[in-house]
């Protein structure tokens, strides 16, 4: 539609830096204005993104939780979605322990003091879910602590231990301290990652355990979807498919970076890209068709976790129009 103006708020990813720079054009007749949002942590224009998006309608389109989103879908809020998935990561490289901990395996879990950064994160379901369903440990079996507040609200199952640690507490201390085991999270401290807190992960060859899952599952776990406001979406439909191309053409614009051998600043950038392309293949695949398993795994997960009062079927996250892909 002429003289349409659309606000979309991203993280700061390499798929997303044509949208940034202005190198990726949308299609004629549409104004982009992009936010660059944080979710962490504050970025150029802000932080909260969920939050902002979900509560507010501050943008139309916006970089979300799976998690939260598949909450938001159970509770009919004024949100939808095109199969389009801007953040994956596999559960095992976010849990970390001391690096003097003797735990080296799931089932040393149980029992122990899990930190979260809520229960509704979409790596805690994740991270939770494969604990129950790929390694057999009960994620009820585990005390949590979580460090945030969710952005959906809903009732904890009978008997889980959720307590919620000081607001001002870093999670890296805590766990030097022992007064937490293990920490599950998606953007750990940084005290952690700047090694001022000792940590290792908890498996000892975390990316075997992760190809391991790879080939078991077939996918690379979901994060994030990209979600619209309900309203835009049933006002002008043609909107789902326009803004799966736009995302295509700014991956295959990302994609183009790595040609160049030194556009990243770690030394063997390119030999890592070519490494992982030869082990994972495309591993970031939108549509809904190649990415049905990953979405129905991720349903069973909040279903058995609390979050959602049913197991709805797939096609229910998605634009219509968007669900041939």
């Amino acid at each position: 539609m002429p003289g349409l103006k659309l606000s979309i708020a991203l993280e700061r990813y390499d798929r997303h830096m044509p949208f940034f720079d202005g190198t990726l054009k949308p299609p004629p007749g549409v104004r982009l204005e992009v936010f660059q949002v944080g979710q962490s942590g504050p970025l150029r224009d802000g932080g909260d993104r969920h939050t902002r998006m979900l509560r507010g309608g501050e943008f139309d389109i916006a970089e979300f939780s799976m998690s939260s989103y598949l909450m938001a879908i159970d509770r009919g809020l004024p949100i939808t979605g095109v199969p389009v998935f801007p953040r994956r990561l596999f559960s095992a490289s976010g849990m970390f322990v001391r690096a003097d901990s003797p735990m080296t395996s799931p089932r040393d879990l149980v029992g122990k003091k899990v930190a979260l950064s809520s229960f509704q994160t979409t790596l805690s379901l994740l991270a939770k879910g494969d604990l129950k369903f790929e390694y057999g440990v009960p994620w009820e079996d585990i005390h949590w602590h979580v460090s945030t507040g969710e952005k959906v609200a809903f009732t904890p199952k009978p008997g889980v231990r959720i307590t919620r640690v000081p607001k001002d507490a870093d999670l890296g201390e805590l766990l030097d301290k022992g007064e937490i085991d293990c920490m599950f999270m998606p953007h750990p401290p940084h005290s952690v990652m700047s090694g001022k807190v000792k940590t290792r992960r908890l498996f000892p060859d975390t990316q075997a355990e992760e190809l391991r899952y790879f080939r078991t599952v077939g996918y690379y776990p979901i994060m994030h979807i990209l979600a619209l406001r309900k309203e835009l979406a049933e006002r002008e439909p043609w909107i789902g498919l326009a803004l799966m191309e736009m995302y295509a053409k700014s991956m295959e614009i990302a994609e183009s970076y790595f040609e160049d051998p030194n556009w990243s600043r770690l030394a063997w950038g390119r030999h890592y890209y070519e490494r992982e392309r030869e082990t994972l293949g495309d591993a970031w695949k939108n549509g809904f068709a190649a990415n049905r398993k990953n979405l129905e795994r991720f349903i069973e997960y909040s279903h058995d976790q609390g979050l959602i009062g049913e197991r709805y079927d797939a096609g229910r996250l998605f634009m219509e129009q968007t669900l041939s892909t």
